[in-house]
């Protein structure tokens, strides 16, 4: 079916497509394009330290497996440095007072969420972000009170690859797992939905890096914008 056709509005109040109910998305990556304002929050910190900042193509694929990552690639240290933590410490704090400098909704995903709420399908959000920095930013974003479930990095004691943080969305959605679709851009996001039962997508247009196959993944499909999970949900 052409991408067209999955552009053309929906009548409200149409039946869900393919038994899905709920579409649950990945936050950085996915839901919202917030590698300009870690990426800031970083080279910040690096010019605190007197290091050169790096350039935002460097720091981009970097950016969906969180802060201790990106003190990692931009330090060359890990946990085990007398100042990792500090360090780590030091770019969140920076990252929550620029939390929405410029993050934006990805291209498409507005209206994405709109269709999606005119089919009579609800959808939430599953981050390993935790919850001090999610909800300022989906509140920022103005998607906050529109979302049927949030479950945050620290919600429970485990996250994603973990299955709980999804089973649990579900549970705050109101659908069972097998009635759900999860979109994320890291190979943990396919395998922790994949382990709950969902079908699962990988959202090419997110921070996947060099060493990243996602043809590997087992997803149930690959989408390269935003809009294209219309489409697919009307073929699948």
């Amino acid at each position: 079916m052409p991408l067209s056709h999955a552009l053309t509005p929906s009548r409200p109040h149409e039946k869900p497509p393919c038994g899905i109910k709920t579409v649950l998305f990945d936050l950085d990556g996915t839901l919202a394009d917030t590698a300009p304002d870690l990426a800031y929050a970083l080279n910040c910190v690096l010019q605190e330290q007197g290091r050169p900042p790096l350039p935002f193509e460097n720091i981009r694929p970097v950016v969906s497996h969180g802060g201790i990552a990106l003190i990692k690639h931009g330090f060359h240290i890990d946990e085990s440095d007398a100042a990792f933590q500090l360090l780590r410490q030091r770019l969140l704090a920076i990252y929550r007072e620029n939390i929405a400098r410029e993050t934006r909704l990805f291209d498409g995903m507005a209206e994405l969420l709109e269709q999606l709420e005119q089919r009579g399908l609800n959808w939430g959000v599953v981050t390993n972000k935790p919850g001090w920095l999610t909800e300022p930013l989906l509140e920022a974003l103005g998607v906050k009170s529109r979302a049927a479930a949030v479950v945050s990095g620290d919600t429970l004691p485990e996250r994603k690859p973990h299955p709980a943080p999804m089973l649990l969305a579900c549970e705050q959605a109101g659908s069972a797992a097998a009635h759900c679709l999860y979109v994320g851009d890291a190979e943990r996001d396919i395998t922790a939905g994949r382990n709950a039962g969902m079908h699962t997508l990988v959202a090419l247009f997110g921070y996947l890096g060099e060493t990243d196959f996602p043809e590997q993944w087992q997803a149930d499909g690959m989408v390269e914008s935003a809009l294209e999970i219309l489409d697919w949900l009307e073929r699948w």
